[in-house]
């Protein structure tokens, strides 16, 4: 896996591991943030202006960090807002690319052939691994930030006041702490924990990520008997997190990262809970299954050396969930028909 050393791209670069085989996730590099008047946010070096066609995101319809960041521009309606562009599934000795494959596209904002030239352009020096999401401000001609978790903070909330889903608040106030709590124990033993078991270089490393998360999947089961979504009838961020990763789980993680004491679909409410996100108006669009998998089996040629992209399992996503029945409400979330992605 090839990442940029002080501006130039270095082939060898290996996934970063601890001494006893357990994979580590770098931290994301470009931490700024949008906000409606341009003030810096918390702990930021700088500020920018929420404004309409300033911003464009890059995207890999194979990452579940990038699909998260997709989603939340769907529901809050930001799609004539914040341009997007799309890199090929395969992730090879150049990184995520550009090019014509189907679902991908040609980066016709800055004319890259290569992500890593996006970082470039915006710190010639950089040191760090090219990743997917990437928010960048075409005015500044600059990254704002490659940090999924707070690019959807700024979705859900930045853009309220010049045009976006004012009715849809993926991150309410009363919420809050039990949203950021469910997202840290997701995050590190599901979302990152399948990583961690996919990626593990020894026995210990790979047991331990896999009863951690196996072990969260049963509380989430057992919460879900009670509610229709995570915090109850309203979908927040918490859903959409633990979505990209539950849609990816029989079809790559299951097989490809060996995280197989049960299939998704074993589970009596974890599996109609996707169904019932997946069928959520305009998330479908959102989930290309054939990037998903191809990026994952042809790409990690060290977890997969044949590069044989299976060709099951056959899931239907679209049958009835019935988990409307745990509602005293309709789900909160959005009704009117999504508009078509545009490409710059």
């Amino acid at each position: 896996m090839g990442m940029l050393v002080d501006g130039v791209w270095v082939t060898d670069a290996a996934y970063a591991r601890k001494s006893d085989g357990q994979f580590v996730r770098r931290p994301s590099t470009f931490r700024d943030w949008i906000t409606p008047d341009g003030s810096a946010g918390p702990g930021q070096r700088a500020g920018f202006r929420a404004e309409a066609g300033r911003y464009h995101l890059y995207i890999s319809h194979a990452c579940p960090w990038a699909h998260r960041t997709r989603i939340v521009r769907r529901v809050k309606r930001l799609e004539d807002m914040i341009g997007l562009s799309v890199v090929q599934s395969f992730m090879g000795e150049d990184g995520w690319v550009f090019g014509d494959e189907p679902g991908a596209t040609r980066d016709t904002l800055n004319g890259a052939d290569k992500l890593s030239d996006i970082y470039l352009l915006a710190d010639p020096e950089f040191t760090g691994r090219v990743t997917v999401p990437v928010l960048w401000d075409i005015q500044e001609k600059t990254i704002v930030s490659n940090e999924s978790s707070e690019i959807i903070r700024m979705f859900n909330s930045a853009f309220d006041e010049i045009g976006a889903d004012r009715s849809i608040d993926l991150y309410p106030q009363d919420l809050r702490a039990d949203i950021d709590a469910i997202n840290a124990s997701v995050y590190e033993t599901v979302n990152n924990g399948v990583y961690r078991a996919g990626f593990a270089t020894s026995q210990q490393a790979y047991d331990d990520a896999v009863q951690a998360l196996f072990a969260t999947l049963e509380r989430i089961e057992r919460r879900l008997a009670t509610r229709r979504f995570l915090l109850g009838d309203t979908i927040t961020e918490a859903d959409w997190r633990l979505f990209t990763t539950l849609v990816r789980f029989d079809p790559v993680y299951h097989g490809h990262f060996k995280c197989n004491l049960r299939a998704l679909r074993d589970y009596g409410n974890l599996w109609p809970y996707l169904r019932d996100l997946y069928q959520v108006p305009g998330i479908s669009e959102t989930v290309n299954m054939a990037h998903i998998k191809a990026h994952y089996y042809a790409s990690h040629l060290r977890v997969n050396p044949t590069g044989i992209v299976p060709a099951g399992p056959i899931l239907d996503l679209d049958a009835p969930h019935g988990r409307d029945r745990l509602s005293q409400r309709p789900a909160a979330v959005t009704r009117r028909p999504a508009s078509p992605d545009r490409a710059r």
